[in-house]
């Protein structure tokens, strides 16, 4: 099965690292970041990454000087969502609840991790209540139902919990 189209590769994922780090770079900073003591070919490898960056549209080309300089046109959070999503696709037929269920259970998140988690959610739940002029507490087992009825209208997968 092959990438799609306009997935990121590693080498483009390096390049986007080191510009959210710096906010901007040249080829040449790049070139130094990724290729400590590298010559002319690395630096033409880094000078066509961006190219195929640019019309992506994962970083911008600024022309106003002589020497260009690039930065990030997609962010951190923007790939997170995006790599999320495709993977919720992939392996729970589109819906978060198992991925989220699955971290949330998993022992790996340290208790500032789970109080950040609580305060996301509080935060959405918020909005999402202001935006409807009502409120509402969170209810896990609501939101675990409603995949579970959206699952079975579309007749894909199993149920969250499973």
């Amino acid at each position: 099965m092959g990438r799609p189209a306009q997935d990121i590769t590693e080498s483009e994922l390096a390049v986007l690292r080191i510009l959210w780090d710096q906010g901007m770079a040249t080829i040449r900073q790049l070139t130094d970041v990724l290729y400590p003591g590298g010559g002319a070919a690395q630096y033409a490898t880094v000078q066509k990454l961006l190219d195929r960056m640019e019309i992506k549209e994962y970083v911008r080309r600024d022309r106003s000087l002589f020497v260009h300089r690039f930065v990030p046109m997609l962010d951190r959070d923007q790939l997170i969502g995006r790599r999320l999503r495709s993977l919720a696709e992939t392996l729970c037929d589109g819906s978060l609840t198992p991925l989220l269920t699955h971290l949330a259970r998993a022992g790996d998140l340290s208790e500032e991790d789970r109080q950040a988690l609580r305060a996301i959610i509080e935060e959405s739940d918020s909005e999402e209540h202001e935006q409807r002029g009502k409120s509402e507490p969170f209810d896990a087992d609501k939101l675990n139902t409603r995949a579970a009825s959206r699952q079975a209208r579309t007749g894909r997968g199993r149920s969250p919990r499973s």
